[in-house]
């Protein structure tokens, strides 16, 4: 008897952290860069920073918890490690499927309004096309889809170094609007950081994603953990230093209308045509849905194996080796949330599920620290073990930053 078809492990360490990188950079900061900037003001790149940290701190207790459990559909199984309650792990393992295509459809949106920059379609036909050509990809191979995201990603942040390059002369005005720039003690001015810090959050979502193809991974305990942290620094230092020229360059109340901010900056602050880095930005913005879209799948096949969804969603296709009916379920829903609601609702509904999730798995890993340790089978295959101290702080910030959106929304 044939055994069935597994799953390709082919991902190695540069490959997995342009994954990560391409998931990363993508909408967050091609497109909501000037929502961000319209809630936090000049303070907008310590709303990245703020968001950084939150990220930052999680990305080490997502570093060590795929160390441990090299596993698709990571979270789930964590929090099943982690508590044995069997309806948690099930309820988290689905809120991580909700975020994939959330956040796809939220991208899908944001393809839009670079797109017109082209050429003027209906919005519901640009979105449709772009969604099945990515469920299509996404169905292609794992190899054949991490490669395409690898040079797309080269692509995604050569557009950013791109624009501090040529608006880079306003960083002259950085001393005159720098009091400007540091967040005051005024309520209204601390309400529209923590808001900005919020939605800026949605920036940095995508390096959890890294763990859900860690049956994919060549030498996943140590690789993840490496290529995580990698992804998180890269893209931290970039989204700080491209808010610092934005702000300069464009009032952040004209930031905060544009729907294709780095293009604005381009054709503002230069001589140089716009059409470039809106080519780089759309094609930044289809890499985060694709990464997206294969994370969903992922977590639904994991799910499945683990016998917490349907056993149609753990069948791989022998010739292209990816789960075909869990892409077709995860295309055809993002499909209908990015024709359904506008780009600001979806991230924003993605970065209230994420920081919950973030919070559980920082009490997982606390869990494991305080109350079993890092096994002996755990350490020998290479698990990675950081202070308790990290997971809790990572805990506090996420709720502060859930609880500060509600204050001052």
């Amino acid at each position: 008897m044939q055994e069935p078809a597994t799953l390709k492990r082919c991902i190695s360490y540069p490959l997995l952290t342009f994954y990560g990188l391409g998931t990363i950079i993508g909408a967050g900061i091609y497109v909501l860069l000037g929502k961000v900037a319209g809630h936090a003001g000049y303070a907008a790149p310590f709303a990245f920073l703020i968001a950084s940290l939150v990220a930052g701190f999680t990305a080490f207790t997502y570093g060590e918890l795929s160390s441990r459990f090299p596993k698709s559909a990571g979270e789930a199984l964590y929090i099943s490690k982690a508590f044995n309650i069997r309806w948690l792990s099930v309820v988290t393992g689905y809120a991580i499927v909700a975020i994939g295509m959330i956040s796809s459809a939220a991208i899908a949106n944001g393809f839009v309004g670079y797109l017109e920059y082209f050429i003027k379609l209906p919005p519901w036909l640009v979105i449709t096309c772009l969604v099945l050509l990515l469920g299509t990809v996404a169905a292609w191979g794992i190899s054949e889809s991490v490669k395409l995201a690898t040079f797309i990603t080269l692509l995604e942040i050569g557009g950013l170094v791109f624009v501090v390059v040529a608006a880079g002369d306003v960083l002259v005005e950085l001393p005159d609007k720098l009091p400007q720039m540091l967040p005051s003690a005024e309520s209204i001015s601390l309400g529209g950081l923590f808001l900005g810090a919020f939605l800026a959050f949605y920036a940095f979502i995508g390096f959890e994603d890294m763990v859900n193809v860690a049956e994919e991974v060549e030498d996943a305990p140590r690789t993840l953990p490496k290529a995580i942290l990698t992804a998180i620094v890269v893209s931290s230092a970039l989204y700080f230093i491209v808010a610092i020229v934005a702000v300069l360059a464009i009032s952040p109340q004209e930031l905060g209308k544009s729907d294709a901010p780095m293009a604005d900056i381009i054709s503002q602050r230069t001589s140089l045509s716009p059409l470039i880095i809106s080519s780089i930005s759309l094609v930044a913005i289809v890499n985060g849905a694709l990464i997206q879209i294969i994370m969903a799948t992922r977590v639904l096949y994991g799910m499945s194996c683990q016998g917490n969804s349907l056993k149609l969603f753990q069948r791989i296709h022998p010739v292209t080796r990816t789960p075909l009916w869990s892409t077709l379920l995860v295309t055809t829903i993002v499909l209908a949330m990015a024709l359904w609601f506008p780009i600001v609702t979806l991230a924003a509904i993605t970065s209230f599920i994420t920081l919950i999730i973030f919070a559980m798995m920082h009490l997982a890993l606390l869990r494991f620290k305080l109350f079993g340790g890092i096994k002996v089978e755990e350490h020998e295959r290479g698990a990675v073990n950081y202070p308790a101290w990290i997971p809790a702080t990572g805990l506090l910030l996420s709720i502060i930053l859930l609880i500060m959106q509600f204050i001052f929304d």
